[in-house]
């Protein structure tokens, strides 16, 4: 989770599928690039295939970011590892006689971003994001509870650095599926709009953070406060604008996510320096 309003002199900056605007989303180097620059955190979107792995890819079908067709869930992994997840963003690769196939732009899946993320050479975050519907139902959240078990993330942490991983979803069902599984791990109640039940702050049973969209934020900026004031911290999503990091860090938002990771560490840099 992030660090409380008195501790921090800046929102947590977390990478939107990696350095997703100067790389192909969910691919090594979108990642890497995201964790050369010095971000706080990662996030990335998980869906389950035919023959049970997590793969961080945030469509029903592979059709957008690879060069294969077809749903995540009704393909094995070895199918998806054939196809180019990276081309697509830099369609002028294919002219290149001279450049390689490279690995940084394979399927990514689950295991191996939560590698990357423990081998790195300082403490990094991550938030995984849940995608619903799903033909495998629960079968989503019990793997992915596995995989943490299996990086030792799965229980309560004491020290400074706080839970390495937190969950997040637009499904209630999904997040009290971790919750059950895994109480230690913090959940994230995604929303999209200001629904009336949860307009004073209040979250469903078992969440501890909020998930407004950087849209709800502009149009409601005092759900912020309210949130805080019922004790959940508050991560904005998708926020890649100068306006509106600079309103996320003036309403004192915990985290933004963004796709443009690079520009929000020097703009908050940036302001940070004046603000002393």
């Amino acid at each position: 989770m992030a660090e409380s309003s008195e501790q921090r002199t800046r929102p947590q900056v977390v990478a939107h599928r990696g350095s997703s605007e100067e790389h192909a989303e969910h691919t090594l180097r979108a990642y890497r690039r995201a964790l050369d620059a010095g971000v706080d955190g990662l996030e990335c979107d998980v869906r389950l295939t035919s023959d049970g792995h997590l793969v961080c890819v945030h469509d029903r079908r592979i059709d957008r970011t690879s060069s294969g067709r077809g749903l995540v869930s009704t393909s094995p992994l070895a199918d998806l590892e054939r196809e180019d997840f990276g081309s697509w963003k830099q369609p002028w690769a294919d002219m290149d006689d001279e450049l390689e196939e490279d690995p940084a732009d394979h399927v990514l899946t689950l295991d191996a971003l939560f590698a990357l993320v423990r081998d790195w050479d300082r403490p990094v975050q991550l938030a995984v994001e849940t995608k619903h519907p799903t033909r495998y139902a629960g079968l989503v959240e019990r793997q992915l509870v596995d995989l943490l078990r299996q990086y030792g993330w799965a229980h309560k942490v004491e020290d400074e650095g706080g839970q390495r991983v937190r969950v997040m979803s637009f499904s209630r069902v999904s997040l009290r599926r971790v919750h059950d599984l895994a109480p230690a791990v913090p959940t994230v109640f995604l929303i999209d709009r200001v629904r009336r039940r949860y307009r004073d702050g209040l979250l469903p049973r078992g969440n501890v953070i909020a998930g407004p969209s950087i849209d709800m934020v502009r149009r409601f900026p005092r759900y912020v406060a309210k949130a805080q004031a019922k004790g959940h911290a508050v991560h904005v999503w998708v926020v890649n604008d100068q306006a509106d990091l600079e309103l996320c860090k003036g309403l004192g938002v915990d985290v933004v996510i963004t796709d443009r990771p690079e520009h929000a560490l020097q703009l908050f840099g940036d302001q940070d320096d004046t603000d002393t």
